[in-house]
């Protein structure tokens, strides 16, 4: 094509105008990707998390009433003050960590978190918080449909999955997250070594970056290949990461380890996935020994938080960092003969990070089992949703990521009262 001065006028107009008239949400997202380089940490607990056991309403009757030998006693419980309700909370003994950020007013715990009529299966729950739509819980997911509002084309880099299959949060219809498990080992599979795997990789990269036109398949695929060689050595960069604490040797701190690399070394990603197994507790559930399955969650998410909020503070981060925890649901009010809990609804919501008003968001329900009871619902058995989890997700999309939550999340859930960020 000929360049002259009327097509540069007649193209300069159009960029103008484009730039000019472009829709005020694209202008905040602009800002909000260049002011400062924030992250999102986004962590799911896999399961369905008990939320009573992890902050405790040891100030109701009924917690103990109805959980007579799996109760966290009030004597253990790591007491954190009286929510609006009146009711006295507090968290998990094994979560001397988040305390310590609780009290540093940097994280914000949400109670009854959910939605109506919540689902209690797991594949079915985990796509409604992921596509953020319980009456469709089938196409992309809330974040890739931020990713999608971004300026495009965007950096293969922008999303980093720690897991290795994709989540539905993270689906998109044209933007790819790529799963990055390990990153010592997201390198360029080669027989050969030294020179000649040097060799193959550029031969590699010469093929990938003849994008043919006229053959649509054959460009996708060479267009994914020559951003997959794009990122290699910025992701090797995150392997050789020396972090400023000691992480836990769990998948977990692993993955924050990782997630805290990526962000000292500047690579370019905004979102973050990171999840963590093991809270579909049915049976033996024990929060109140140290071999207990439930301490031993507890355990591996304080330490591993714990020591990527220490990391990131020591770099400097904290301010730009922000992680939302949340899982597929609850569980119900009373413990099963197993002494464990079974699939409820309502659970909690924690967001943690340096620009974080903490404290105590939502009251605990009453779980006493009393005619009308409307912080219960199912015959009293599970515990009835107060905030809808997406008035959550729109404070972080509108308030960290600058992104329209009413275009992302196809409704208005912005919630006044939330004032966590």
């Amino acid at each position: 094509m000929t360049h002259n001065r009327r097509s540069f006028i007649k193209g300069g107009v159009a960029a103008f105008t484009v730039s000019f008239a472009a829709p005020a949400f694209l202008s905040d997202i602009a800002r909000a990707q260049g002011a400062r380089s924030r992250n999102l940490v986004v962590l799911y607990l896999s399961g369905g998390n008990d939320a009573l056991s992890m902050v405790v309403p040891y100030g109701n009757a009924g917690y103990y009433q109805r959980r007579p030998t799996i109760a966290v006693p009030q004597g253990a419980v790591l007491q954190v003050g009286a929510d609006a309700g009146g009711t006295n909370v507090g968290l998990h003994p094994r979560l001397q960590g988040l305390k310590r950020v609780f009290d540093e007013g940097r994280l914000a715990v949400i109670q009854r978190s959910g939605y109506p009529n919540s689902s209690r299966s797991h594949f079915q729950g985990t796509d409604i918080w992921s596509t953020a739509d319980p009456s469709n819980p089938s196409g992309p997911g809330w974040i890739g449909r931020y990713l999608e509002l971004l300026p495009q084309p965007i950096d293969p880099l922008t999303g980093w999955n720690t897991v290795r299959e994709t989540p539905r949060t993270l689906l998109s219809r044209f933007v790819g997250v790529p799963a990055i498990p390990d990153p010592r080992t997201y390198a360029f599979s080669s027989p050969n070594t030294g020179n000649e795997a040097l060799y193959a990789r550029q031969a590699a990269t010469r093929i990938a970056s003849h994008v043919p036109v006229d053959r649509p398949h054959l460009s996708f695929v060479s267009a994914t290949s020559r951003a997959a060689f794009e990122t290699l050595d910025r992701v090797a960069s995150v392997a050789a990461y020396t972090p400023t604490v000691t992480y836990p040797t769990t998948g977990l701190g692993s993955a924050l380890r990782a997630v805290a690399g990526a962000m000292v070394r500047g690579i370019g990603t905004k979102v973050f996935w990171v999840q963590t197994g093991g809270f579909d507790t049915h049976a033996s559930q024990d929060p109140n020994n140290a071999n207990g399955a439930y301490y031993r969650l507890m355990a591996t998410l304080d330490d591993a938080l714990l020591a990527f909020y220490t990391d990131v503070r020591n770099q400097g981060l904290l301010n730009d960092t922000l992680v939302l925890q949340f899982s597929e649901f609850g569980r119900r009010v009373y413990e099963n003969g197993s002494q464990g809990t079974d699939h409820g609804a309502a659970s909690t919501m924690m967001v943690l990070g340096g620009g974080v008003n903490g404290g105590l968001y939502g009251t605990a329900p009453d779980l006493r089992d009393t005619p009308g009871n409307p912080t219960l619902e199912s015959a009293n058995g599970d515990v009835r949703y107060q905030t809808d989890f997406r008035s959550v997700y729109a404070r972080v999309l509108d308030n960290w990521l600058g992104a329209p939550s009413t275009t992302i999340l196809e409704g208005d859930f912005r919630n006044p009262g939330l004032t966590f960020i």
